[in-house]
């Protein structure tokens, strides 16, 4: 073979790897994410496997920390560098914080083919959307004022699903005598909070709106905030002294192994207790926290997308598509524990858990008493949000008493606006 035909085939190999090379990174996304519980990893890997099905190539960036918070501290590093990646996972206000600073994508092309305005909440779009812009994908719809019950822990403490607040103290008294954790809880500030968020509702959600999204100087510092904050003072009183920097899925974990009696989490959790191979009703029970039926306080994971390279916007789409495909939104939901971010899609592959947060969705947006959740990040912005948690964990800690809370409380709020 003559030298100039050796040349000609390497520059055409050449030109081929560099084409293969485009069409590799064109279909491909990089996803920054907190999942990595093994429910949640679970749910996760349902929408990896249907993009792998398309042709596009998942490089996962997993960055542990429930609320999300670790997540948020990486990406800010990823976008200082002029690097974010493809698609991030996103609560509330953090997704309105991005797009503020101009660094996000535009989905409206696929948005507007695929009709996504008939179809998810609005609660949802005022985060999905910015300048009337889509930036964001929502996956679903979590609620968050759920109690996880041990079933076997029930029974042995009269078996009596508890309908208010007595008859939860009631419970949790019996589950103590009964010689077992009966509040399983980690000590960290998102999950103080969640607690907090569903203590607030129980107390009417006139309250709930007034103090956590209104921000009414005189529900924050007022009679019944210091009702709440003594009612955070007794839960504290039913967990253990080894619950500091515990981790959620963990506190999930000791009511599936009977070594807690209940947890108060959102529907999150509930893909921990499947993923034990426990059935609602069977193994387990789900109720709202008592105080808070009829009333659904929220958050929605969204992946958000940046602004990426004419040869990543392809793949950026299609995931997009994919994460709003009513099979898809059925498939992920079934084993994450929440809910669709659609109102189209059907009930029939859903749990009784999951057919009573849907049933319970429908009937809050009905009402009026769907509320975004503070304590992740749908009811005021990251600022105020975290003077909340501040507050809320040192009380829950000791730091400050009861009597003290509401006023310090206010006075935190104030400060950050």
């Amino acid at each position: 073979m003559s030298f100039n035909k050796v040349v000609k085939l390497a520059a055409g190999a050449a030109v081929l790897a560099l084409s293969l090379g485009s069409a590799k990174a064109a279909d491909n996304v990089e996803v920054l994410h907190w999942w990595t519980s093994g429910g949640e990893a679970a749910a996760l890997d349902v929408l990896k496997k249907d993009l792998e099905s398309k042709g596009v190539t998942w490089a996962d960036m997993p960055v542990a920390g429930g609320g999300g918070e670790a997540a948020m501290t990486a990406l800010r590093a990823r976008v200082t560098a002029e690097n974010p990646p493809t698609a991030v996972q996103a609560l509330g206000f953090d997704i309105t914080d991005w797009a503020k600073q101009g660094v996000v994508g535009d989905l409206s092309e696929v948005a507007t083919a695929e009709g996504w305005d008939k179809v998810v909440p609005t609660a949802l779009q005022n985060f999905s959307k910015y300048d009337g812009k889509w930036i964001a994908a929502p996956v679903n719809v979590h609620s968050t004022n759920w109690v996880w019950i041990s079933k076997k822990a029930l029974d042995a403490a009269g078996g009596k699903e508890p309908a208010n607040w007595d008859e939860f103290i009631a419970m949790l008294d019996k589950m103590k005598a009964n010689g077992i954790t009966p509040l399983a809880h980690g000590g960290q500030p998102w999950q103080d909070a969640t607690l907090f968020d569903a203590v607030v509702l129980s107390l009417g959600t006139d309250f709930y709106k007034a103090s956590m999204i209104d921000l009414d100087p005189a529900a924050l510092s007022g009679d019944k905030m210091k009702e709440a904050f003594g009612r955070m003072e007794k839960l504290r009183s039913y967990v253990d002294d080894n619950f500091s920097g515990r981790d959620w899925n963990l506190a999930s974990a000791m009511v599936i192994e009977g070594k807690g009696g209940a947890q108060m989490m959102g529907d999150w959790a509930k893909g921990e207790f499947l993923k034990a191979g426990q059935k609602p009703g069977t193994d387990f029970v789900c109720i709202r926290f008592p105080g808070t039926q009829g009333a659904v306080t929220f958050n929605s994971d969204q992946f958000m997308m940046f602004k990426v390279g004419d040869d990543k916007k392809k793949a950026q789409l299609m995931m997009a598509s994919a994460i709003e495909d009513p099979k898809f939104q059925s498939a992920f939901n079934v084993v994450k524990g929440s809910v669709p971010a659609r109102t189209d899609v059907p009930n029939t592959d859903f749990d009784d858990c999951g057919k009573k947060g849907m049933a319970d969705l429908a009937e809050a947006n009905e009402k009026g008493t769907l509320f975004g959740s503070m304590a992740h990040g749908h009811a005021v912005p990251a600022s105020i949000k975290n003077a909340m948690y501040d507050v809320i964990t040192r009380h829950f800690n000791g730091e400050i008493t009861t009597d003290a809370a509401p006023a310090e409380f206010a006075a935190a709020v104030e400060a950050a606006k």
